[in-house]
């Protein structure tokens, strides 16, 4: 009667386990599609946007330049403040104009390297990227501890790149992209292990449904960050 009752314990106990993880695997699925989504979003917006001298010279040629660039920062904020009073279409369609702009304001890029570089530059970055969020989701190893570290490599890298714009000094910029290139492939790392912890903390399915863009939003743009710092590297000018 006892062994009876211990089986049957663990039969529910390994069914409740399945289902944990199979949902687990189905959240963290739609996280990566909504990134991938975003990314590939933003690479056609910049594409043909660059493709267009005429729109190119109306967006940067002018003072719009300033607001193509600071409105996915507004946007982020935007989000980042309101996504608790937002329904998840609105979620949703935040994320995707934030991508959109992103890839307006990332349009120079194909105009000041070969695109030959840029999709080399954007392999290496995928195939980082790819393994250190592999590894965030499969460790063990609590990653919290080093959250704060990141941070603080982050407001280093950001303050830095501010002073530089005005010292203009190429090896400042290859130490920064150097530093930048650890911090953001740390992040990814992190991320992904708070992502997975946050699956585990919703508790409707519209919340979950937020917190998976909220998800995919940041490690869009550890992947977009990555991507920059690497293309300084491996990037040829033209």
């Amino acid at each position: 009667m006892a062994f009876e009752t211990i089986r049957r314990t663990t039969t529910v106990a390994g069914t409740q386990s399945a289902a944990i993880d199979q949902g687990l695997r189905s959240y963290m699925l739609r996280v990566y599609n909504y990134m991938g989504s975003g990314l590939a979003l933003t690479g056609i917006v910049s594409a043909l946007i660059a493709s267009n001298e005429a729109l190119m010279q109306t967006l940067f040629g002018t003072g719009l330049m300033w607001v193509v660039m600071l409105a996915p920062l507004a946007l982020v904020f935007f989000l980042s403040f309101r996504v608790q009073k937002m329904s998840l279409q609105a979620v949703q369609i935040t994320f995707w104009g934030y991508a959109a702009l992103m890839g307006a304001a990332l349009a120079p890029i194909f105009i000041v390297y070969t695109e030959t570089s840029i999709a080399r530059t954007f392999f290496i970055c995928a195939a980082t990227f790819g393994a250190m969020s592999l590894y965030g989701y499969t460790t063990k190893r609590d990653l919290s501890g080093f959250g704060s570290f990141l941070f603080m490599g982050l407001i280093g890298v950001i303050l830095a790149s501010v002073v530089n714009i005005f010292l203009k000094s190429t090896m400042m910029e290859l130490v920064i992209s150097a530093v930048g290139v650890l911090v953001f492939t740390g992040l990814t790392a992190y991320d992904t292990q708070k992502i997975k912890e946050m699956y585990f903390e919703a508790d409707s399915l519209e919340a979950a449904g937020k917190k998976a863009v909220m998800g995919a939003l940041s490690l869009y743009m550890d992947f977009l960050n990555l991507f920059l710092m690497l293309l300084r590297f491996f990037g040829e000018r033209r």
